[in-house]
């Protein structure tokens, strides 16, 4: 953080308008920004990378546990509704089909000129 890029707001004592706590905000804002810049001067220049990489671990290791506990909802919640159940099947085999289909289009170099159509029940 440089002055250049994070330049310090106006002093709100040059304007008698301000009312106390206003000047007191500022005040705090200003001492949190010089705090956050001597903090930064201490630290390693690769600090910064490791630790931004660390919060991005972090974060994917719980999308991972997050996506897991919705897959287990999921299959719960198919058990015990079996209309829901039938529909996702529905839904996995029609995706496998246009997946199947698309793959067959790739491998004959072209569109066959067919459109399918899945209307739903």
């Amino acid at each position: 953080m440089s002055e250049e890029m994070n330049p310090l707001p106006e002093d709100p004592e040059s304007d008698a308008s301000k009312n106390p706590l206003e000047q007191f905000i500022f005040h705090q804002r200003r001492g949190l920004e010089e705090f956050g810049k001597a903090m930064e001067s201490l630290l390693p220049p690769r600090f910064k990378e490791h630790t931004q990489a660390a919060g991005n671990e972090f974060a994917t290791g719980f999308r991972v546990l997050i996506d897991a506990a919705i897959d287990e909802i999921k299959k719960a919640s198919e058990m015990e509704d079996p209309d829901a159940q039938r529909e996702m099947e529905q839904e996995r085999q029609a995706s496998v089909n246009l997946a199947a289909d698309e793959n067959e289009e790739q491998e004959s170099g072209g569109s066959s000129g067919k459109i399918r159509v899945e209307l739903d029940d």
